[in-house]
């Protein structure tokens, strides 16, 4: 790859507080980028379709332990006597946040030490019971918008990437390029890494350790992917659990660890607020930042998903226990 610049921290720091999105449909919004996603938008990716595949985005529901799920599902499954026959029932149970399962994160879902999405402050509106603000009930329309998946793998001729090569956002529009694409506003982007390529050199090595912020060693997308995803208006990214929403790679000058984080959390809004949306309040979303300082942060469950654009295929892992 041709050698670029990496950004400064200061150029990091900028992007982060002047190109951000806080305001740009009201202070009270939390839809944030899926605003991007117009009734147009929707008819136009709709107008795209010609065999009617679908590809689902989803991994097997992660109950066994493994290094790469610390935190498994719960799944117990009844029977019940009805008449002279009966039927079956589920009981759930998931943590959804990690690298375990398929998710969408709500814009509750992070914070920086200034605030959450739209200067909200998560004090106050992270609870127990669920979001106040920026609850992933305000997607409860569905995403449905144009895809686009960019294989970095495919585009460097190697299986996977690698830690020591991230994914760069100069790349990411080199790949445009070369496949003669336009990203549009309102589009979704997914980022191809090899994410089963990678763990298959060596499957006992953990796919980082997502609840351990000293340990994250996966392939991913670096911090100078933050203008690619601005400068066209993406508005969802899907990735194969990089550190998209860590970016933990260097940055120029010094050389340290920059921990920036960008978007939400999969929170569900509390009781009485979901109510009023299903009694027809207007519904809206946002982004929103790290966690609260010396805490763990609220990251309850999120959604499921699927039917985006393309899955990556299942994975069970043995129980490595003394990686764990």
């Amino acid at each position: 790859m041709p050698e670029h610049p990496l950004p400064t921290e200061q150029e990091v720091l900028g992007w982060i507080r002047q190109r951000r999105n806080w305001g740009r449909w009201g202070k009270d919004d939390q839809v944030g980028a899926l605003n991007l996603i117009t009734p147009a938008k929707r008819a136009a990716a709709a107008r795209l379709v010609r065999s009617g595949r679908s590809v689902s985005l989803s991994r097997p529901f992660p109950k066994e332990p493994g290094p790469n799920n610390p935190l498994p599902a719960h799944h117990f499954m009844r029977t019940h006597a009805r008449g002279k026959g009966g039927f079956s029932a589920d009981y759930y149970g998931i943590y959804y946040h990690g690298i375990a399962s398929t998710h969408i994160d709500a814009l509750c879902h992070t914070w920086d030490e200034e605030s959450m999405w739209n200067g909200r402050d998560p004090k106050k509106e992270i609870t127990f019971e669920g979001a106040r603000f920026g609850s992933v009930e305000h997607w409860a329309e569905g995403i449905m918008t144009r895809a686009v998946m960019l294989d970095v793998p495919r585009h460097r001729g190697v299986p996977c990437v690698t830690h020591d090569q991230p994914v760069h956002g100069w790349e990411l529009d080199d790949i445009l390029t070369k496949r003669g694409i336009r990203l549009e506003p309102g589009d979704a982007v997914c980022v191809y890494s090899g994410r089963e390529a990678w763990q298959a050199q060596d499957p006992e090595r953990p796919y980082g350790r997502p609840f351990n912020p000293t340990q994250q060693q996966r392939p991913g997308l670096h911090v100078s992917c933050l203008p690619f995803l601005r400068d066209h208006d993406v508005s969802v990214l899907g990735h194969a659990r990089s550190p998209a929403d860590r970016l933990r790679h260097p940055v120029g000058g010094p050389r340290r660890n920059l921990r920036v984080r960008r978007g939400a959390g999969g929170q569900r809004a509390p009781r009485a607020a979901r109510a009023r949306l299903r009694g027809g309040a207007a519904r809206r979303v946002h982004a929103a930042r790290r966690p609260i300082a010396g805490g763990r942060g609220h990251r309850v469950a999120g959604e499921s998903a699927r039917r985006f654009l393309v899955g990556h295929p299942g994975e069970r892992r043995r129980w490595a226990r003394d990686r764990l």
